[in-house]
Formats: C-alpha cells, structure tokens, sequence
C-alpha cells in the first residue's frame, strides 16, 4: 500500500467501505495516520483513532460515485484530495462535498484529516 498516492488510496477506502466491515476496517487501520481528525455531518467529530477505525465497520456503501475529483499537492509530502460523492446505503441516498488529507510518512501515504459536508 506503500506506492499507492492520496488519489489511489481514497478510491480504495470508498471501495474498502462497500465491500463490507472488514475490509473497511482492514483498510483504514493499514492508512490512517496516528493522529487523526474525522469531520461528519450532524456534527460528528472524531479525533481517535481506533474509533475511526471501528466506525468505518458500519453498514457497506451499495453504490458510489466520486465526480469533478480533485488532488492537490500542497508540498512534497501533503496534498489534498476533494471531490463531491455521491452514495446509497440501506436504501438511504447520500451527497456531500468530501476533502482528505493526507501525508507522507517513511511507510507511504497516510489519512490525517477527512471531512464530508452534506449537500
């Protein structure tokens, strides 16, 4: 997992979430930086990282679509990835505006700051 770029390593977490809770969960604890800031609509705010990880174990996504994808690299070892994501999941459709940051660490790319506003 060490190779893959910000851009890559999104596209496989969404792929990860709508496999199912182990792959979810699998995925993130492999990605996730040790500090960690997860920003959800209703207010939701998570800065721990194994309950990032255990929530990530929800239902799967049954469909998904990133549009007008973006990455942005803001130095060498940051960037940005944002896009707008369109999703359903338990017959519950979903939308919002999504931005990730990541960093470069000695092992690769690692999650430190996701946020999601609803539109």
């Amino acid at each position: 997992m060490g190779a893959d770029g910000p851009l890559e390593l999104e596209r496989r977490g969404w792929q990860a979430l709508a496999t199912g809770p182990e792959a979810a969960t699998a995925f993130y604890e492999q990605v996730l930086d040790a500090e960690v800031l997860m920003l959800f609509p209703g207010g939701t705010v998570i800065d721990d990282r194994a309950a990032v990880i255990a929530s990530m174990g929800g239902p799967p996504w049954s469909s998904y679509r990133l549009d007008d994808v973006r990455e942005m690299r803001l130095t060498a070892d940051t960037a940005v990835v944002a896009y707008a994501a369109v999703a359903e999941r338990e017959g519950s459709p979903y939308s919002a505006l999504v931005s990730s940051l990541y960093v470069r660490r000695s092992e690769g790319w690692r999650l430190a700051v996701h946020q999601q506003t609803p539109r």
